[in-house]
């Protein structure tokens, strides 16, 4: 009976952390830390945005804020061991795009972007920062995810929270001839540091097919500097955010930080 007992119980225990692993477990309330003033130290930039109705399904988190500030921490812990960066580590901004300061931070990262309800001023703000030199990351959006806080028009061919055509119809008001394209491992954002030669080994968060990487390139030439990268059906900011807590594989967390490196250093040199 004992014997029993203890197997009814490791398998709740084991099926709690299948859970956790799946659906990353309580963040606990959100809390938004103030900003450093630039000092010309590299700093790493989350963007953040008004949401749509239903954006903070995730106990009362913000849709910009998944993650935040941990993931981006532990990526700078990453970059301070492999690079001579020297970046801010624990202290992490978080700005809107139409903030004049956004134009002294040469990177940005945006998450949950099906969700974001983009005004006039953040459009204009976007596309002068990706013509001026700015490079973003795009991360954390997959099709349908209706199941969370309803189902709510975006006013953009879709309802908030139902992955790309919110996004790609958004995007139409900051470069309206803007054309995202599939990257594959030859792309040289996937060489600037790491050599990542398969895209196909990129750990998927949600576990729903295959991660896609796709990206916005200047005047529309893949000749030219990629704008903006986007990993779209997967959360790679994920594993960064766990990886202090064993419930991502390690090997998985090492390719998601793989590509957060390669992400800054390409940003920073291009």
């Amino acid at each position: 009976m004992r014997a029993r007992v203890l197997t009814a119980g490791s398998i709740v225990l084991l099926t709690a952390v299948a859970a956790l692993a799946q659906f990353g477990g309580p963040r606990g309330p959100f809390r938004e830390y103030p900003n450093i003033a630039y000092d010309g130290q590299f700093t790493f930039v989350r963007l953040k945005y008004t949401h749509g109705p239903g954006g903070n399904w995730y106990g009362g988190w913000p849709a910009w804020g998944h993650g935040y500030p941990l993931a981006e921490q532990n990526l700078m812990r990453i970059m301070q061991e492999v690079s001579y960066i020297n970046p801010h580590v624990d202290e992490i901004n978080a700005i809107t795009l139409d903030d004049p300061a956004l134009f002294r931070y040469p990177l940005a990262y945006i998450i949950e972007v099906d969700w974001w309800a983009m005004t006039d001023r953040e459009a204009l703000a976007l596309r002068a920062y990706l013509a001026k030199g700015g490079f973003v990351i795009v991360d954390d959006f997959k099709p349908r995810r209706g199941r969370f806080g309803g189902r709510f028009s975006s006013g953009l061919g879709g309802e908030y929270g139902t992955g790309w055509e919110v996004f790609e119809t958004a995007m139409r008001r900051v470069l309206p001839d803007g054309k995202f394209v599939d990257l594959d491992a030859s792309h040289p954002i996937f060489h600037s540091f790491f050599e990542v030669d398969r895209l196909d080994i990129i750990p998927q968060a949600y576990i729903q097919g295959q991660p896609i990487f796709r990206g916005l390139f200047e005047d529309n030439d893949p000749g030219k500097r990629l704008q903006m990268i986007v990993n779209y059906n997967t959360d790679v900011s994920q594993f960064w955010e766990w990886s202090g807590t064993g419930l991502r594989p390690i090997d998985e967390t090492n390719e998601a930080y793989k590509l957060g490196v390669n992400y800054i250093i390409y940003g920073l040199t291009h």
